[in-house]
This record gives structure tokens, sequence and C-alpha cells, in this order.
């Protein structure tokens, strides 16, 4: 006679298969979504962290760009570069915390969704571009760099989605850059996001231009 006990045991096989299937996909799955060098969210993975994470009110979205990157990869070579990405990527996931998400949107671009507590994203950013201009240990003290930031508070602009933010953060991000070059300002700033920014420049001058905090 067939008991209960004797089908469970006849299909233990079948599901443990499919339980190891499942688990297999899942690791796959974040797997793609990790960036192999930096070990970072990729672009899919840190927006769907990001996208839960501007729930929270407190939320602040950063965009960081490494400077003059690719001059490092020509003269130091790309061993050194990739370095330099690893390290960004350390000290970004350090001061994001793990109430938070960072991520690498390709080449030296980096983002950043960091819960801001105290109210004190201004000065965490200040501190962090600092730390992220350190030489990498290990390496040739030579090979350094400095990193644009561009930052904007989620709530400032509820409306705005997380491709939005990102868009905002990313033109302070070039304003700061810029500043850099020819406009530049000693530590921590305040500008216009204006047709300065890269995207704004593509699509016209943005009319609601915010104040936006960035790190120059």
């Amino acid at each position: 006679m067939i008991t209960v006990a004797t089908v469970l045991l006849s299909a233990l096989p079948l599901m443990t298969g499919w339980a190891l299937h499942v688990w297999w996909l899942r690791a796959s799955l974040n797997t793609a979504r990790r960036d192999p060098l930096t070990g970072l969210r990729t672009r899919d993975g840190f927006t769907r962290r990001a996208t839960a994470l501007l729930k929270d009110p407190r939320a602040v979205v950063v965009l960081a760009d490494v400077d003059k990157f690719k001059q490092i990869n020509d003269t130091h070579g790309h061993a050194a570069g990739d370095a330099l990405l690893k390290a960004t990527a350390d000290r970004l996931v350090h001061y994001v915390g793990p109430a938070g998400v960072a991520g690498r949107l390709g080449g030296d671009e980096f983002a950043a969704v960091v819960i801001d507590d105290h109210g004190t994203a201004a000065d965490l950013l200040a501190v962090l571009r600092g730390v992220l201009a350190r030489p990498v240990d290990g390496q040739d003290p030579s090979v350094h760099t400095t990193v644009s930031l561009g930052w904007v508070r989620a709530a400032d602009f509820p409306a705005e989605d997380l491709s939005g933010l990102l868009r905002r953060a990313d033109e302070a991000m070039y304003a700061a850059k810029q500043a850099r070059a020819g406009l530049r300002r000693a530590g921590l700033g305040w500008l216009f996001a204006t047709v300065k920014g890269r995207r704004a420049g593509r699509t016209g001058a943005r009319t609601d231009a915010p104040v936006v905090g960035v790190a120059a």
C-alpha cells in the first residue's frame, strides 16, 4: 500500500533538485547585479535598492565621478586604474553605511543613496571627498586624483523619481568638475545646476534649476 510517507520520500529528490535550482538562479541573479571589479551593485541592482530607499524622506542621492581617470590609465596602466576604482568603491561603501546603497553606474562613475539621519549630509560629503582623494594603499603615491561629487535631497523634489534625482545630482557634479577647471571653489560650495550640466546642455536650460550642494 502506498502511504503518504512513501509519496513524500519518492518526491524528495525532485523537491531537492528544484530547491537547488532556485538557489542557483538567485545566486546567479545576485552575481549579475554585482560589478566584478568593485563588488558594488551594477546599475540594475542599484536602481532596485535605491528606489526603495527613496521612500525615506531622509534620503540623499549622490553622484561621484573620478577626475582625470583616463589620464591615470594612460600614464600608470589599467592595473593602477582598477586599484583606484576598487579603493573608491570601498571607501564609498564605508561612508554610505548599511542603511544606504552604493553602485557603479559604469566606468569611473558611482552613485549612492544615503540616509541622512542627522541632517549632516553636507559635512559627510565634504569628509568623503577628502577620503576619496587619498592615495591607494600599497600603490605608487603619485597615483591619486580627486573626485567630483553632486548631491540632492530627495525630499526637496518629491515628484522626482530616481532618474530625475540622478539627473539633478549629475548636473551638480558636472558643475563641480567645471569649477575645478576655471570656476574653482574652495571646499564645499553652493551653486546653481544650470546649462553647465551635461544633460541640460543637450536638452536646453532648466527653468526650475535648484540650488544643489556640491563638493568642488
